[in-house]
């Protein structure tokens, strides 16, 4: 079978992200990776910065050398507020080439809201609304209408592929959810120790951004899709470990809903999702098994309080949480098999 191979750029390609999405990349078999951009480090081969890269990959370079007609998918590893500037730039300009956004930019379809989490103004209000938010699992049927993707954070994919579900068939009480998640330091880019002054960084638990993490917008705007009336908290945590994200979430069920009903009701809606595992019922969990993949385990547990729930979301957040997802959004984009590269 022949195909043509996709012509992709990475920008942001030296960063966590970036640089797992350039390893995925260089493996898939329908992808000619033809620039890696950063603002350092010009002239650069990728290896210098991780030696898992085998592949001979162009050395890095600035935006101003790209050949724009030439390049089918731009993928963006930026800080907040950069992507919007880039794609304002190449969306009219070169009507062919599609963005997958892994930064909050596109995220949140209300600018508002958006300059309420981010503190940014948001410099392309008008390209909100052409672009999608898309959690690989939800969007598999409307992500090919789009020519932006915004790619969801780490945090929110764990949550909402195994809460969504739940909410959709009104199987679970609204009014007290509580989501307690815990995520390597990884998770907050190669300049943690700048962002987070706490002593021991790399030896304690933290506990951070309690009342206000950006994260929250994007739950926030997902869950009202299917109700009005939700009260959740949301507490992150960064471990001393580099990468994987376990999201541990309380849930208060109507009676004669079990944990039995939960399980067979998120194993079915996830049959066909080939990234998601829905483990047996008060499986033992941790990130173990889905680090270094795409994968997303899921076990139900038993409460000893009436009528509540555990359920455990396990996910790699640079993987899952970020490239591999960019990567499954990519495939479904081009109507390729999404789990091509990922296996």
């Amino acid at each position: 079978m022949s195909y043509k191979k996709l012509n992709i750029v990475v920008v942001g390609a030296t960063g966590y992200v970036g640089l797992d999405l350039i390893l995925l990349l260089s493996k898939h078999p329908h992808v000619s990776i033809k620039y890696l951009c950063a603002q350092k480090n010009l002239g650069k081969k990728i290896q210098f910065f991780d030696k898992r890269i085998k592949k001979k990959l162009p050395l890095i370079s600035n935006l101003n050398k790209v050949l724009w007609h030439k390049v089918d998918v731009l993928f963006l590893s930026l800080p907040d507020g950069e992507a919007q500037k880039l794609v304002n730039q190449l969306y009219t300009k070169h009507k062919h080439l599609k963005f997958i956004d892994l930064s909050g930019d596109f995220r949140i379809s209300n600018i508002n809201e958006y300059f309420k989490w981010y503190s940014i103004k948001h410099s392309a209000k008008n390209l909100i609304e052409k672009s999608i938010y898309s959690v690989s699992e939800f969007s598999k049927n409307s992500i090919k209408n789009y020519r932006i993707v915004s790619n969801p954070g780490c945090y929110p994919t764990s949550i909402q592929l195994a809460l969504l579900p739940l909410l959709k068939n009104k199987l679970i009480k609204k009014d007290s959810i509580i989501i307690d998640a815990k995520s390597g330091f990884s998770g907050a880019g190669k300049n943690y120790k700048r962002k987070f002054k706490h002593k021991n960084l790399n030896k304690s638990i933290q506990a951070y951004s309690v009342s206000k993490h950006k994260h929250m917008s994007e739950l926030d705007q997902e869950f009202r899709k299917f109700t009005n009336k939700i009260n959740y908290s949301f507490t992150p945590h960064l471990l001393p470990t580099f990468r994987g994200i376990l999201s541990t979430i309380y849930i208060n069920t109507y009676p004669k809903i079990t944990a039995g009903h939960i399980h067979n009701k998120l194993k079915v809606f996830h049959k066909k999702n080939k990234f998601v595992k829905i483990l047996p019922l008060n499986s033992s969990i941790g990130t173990g098994n889905v680090i270094n993949t795409n994968n997303c385990e899921i076990s139900i547990c038993s409460n000893r309080v009436k009528n509540q729930i555990v359920i455990f979301s396990a996910i790699d957040n640079l993987i899952k949480g970020a490239s591999g997802q960019a990567i499954q959004n990519m495939n479904l984009l081009f109507n390729k098999s999404e789990t091509l590269g990922l296996e």
